[in-house]
């Protein structure tokens, strides 16, 4: 039975992947540093899919987390098949005003932390010949996005980051597979401080069963990237891609700022 690594599986994108794989008979390592919501999401997956689940409780902002999330799962014999690099979360405002420690965090969350579980876990994939990397980043890393400028360029990063590793790792029997989702029905909008008013203006919002459902496929069939949204929001990554940079700025700007 492969076993699955998911970090930031206590909501959202990430418990939808844990349930997922949990009824395709795949064991879990949860990885999240809330340890009650984890905790009470390992004992209904095992009781009623009768599978093995491991919960590591860690802040993937701490220097030292991914290095213990790896040694953590080789000091319980585990062989990571799948790791999901799921983990993030982004700040609304202008940067000149935010808080300066939430923007660090977002930068060692988003891009730290998933560069060192990587390179970490794809070196033994490597090894063997066989594992799967699915790093999730969003539509928001195909346009610089002000009020979100950290998140955007985090998730920017994410996108250039893993379909690089596609062509570095597809011929030693490693698929990496990175997911960009349009808007999601999750508490990302209210974490991120980002306005009601804006948050109700944007595409239609994809469940996160049909994010997991779309991305697993993409995986399965060996892509490199896979934009998940409604025709809006498809529309939108590819004008984002060739409309001109000064007139798209100008444009977000004026959308985003309240």
């Amino acid at each position: 039975m492969p076993t699955a690594l998911i970090t930031g599986a206590s909501g959202g994108i990430g418990k939808a992947f844990a349930q997922e794989l949990a009824a395709r008979q795949t064991n879990l390592v949860l990885v999240s540093r809330s340890e009650e919501k984890l905790n009470q999401l390992a004992k209904q997956l095992q009781e009623q899919y009768k599978i093995q689940v491991d919960v590591i409780v860690k802040d993937l902002t701490e220097a030292n987390a991914p290095a213990a999330v790896f040694d953590a799962t080789k000091a319980k014999g585990l062989t990571i098949d799948l790791l999901i690099n799921n983990a993030g979360f982004g700040d609304y405002g202008d940067f000149s005003q935010s808080d300066r420690e939430r923007q660090i965090k977002i930068v060692q969350l988003n891009i730290l932390a998933l560069v060192d579980l990587t390179h970490r876990f794809i070196s033994v994939m490597r090894q063997r010949r066989s594992g799967s990397i699915i790093n999730v980043s969003s539509i928001t890393a195909f346009q610089p996005m002000p009020y979100l400028s950290v998140y955007a360029a985090s998730k920017a990063f994410i996108v250039s980051f893993s379909q690089a590793l596609w062509a570095e790792n597809r011929s030693y029997g490693v698929r990496v597979l990175v997911s960009c989702p349009g808007p999601i029905e999750t508490n990302f909008f209210t974490e991120a401080n980002f306005p009601s008013v804006l948050a109700g203006s944007t595409s239609q919002m994809s469940t996160t069963e049909e994010v997991v459902r779309e991305t697993l496929k993409a995986l399965e069939n060996w892509q490199p990237n896979v934009v998940i949204g409604d025709t809006t929001t498809q529309i939108r990554t590819i004008l984002a891609r060739i409309v001109p940079r000064k007139i798209l700025l100008n444009m977000l700007a004026k959308k985003f700022k309240v």
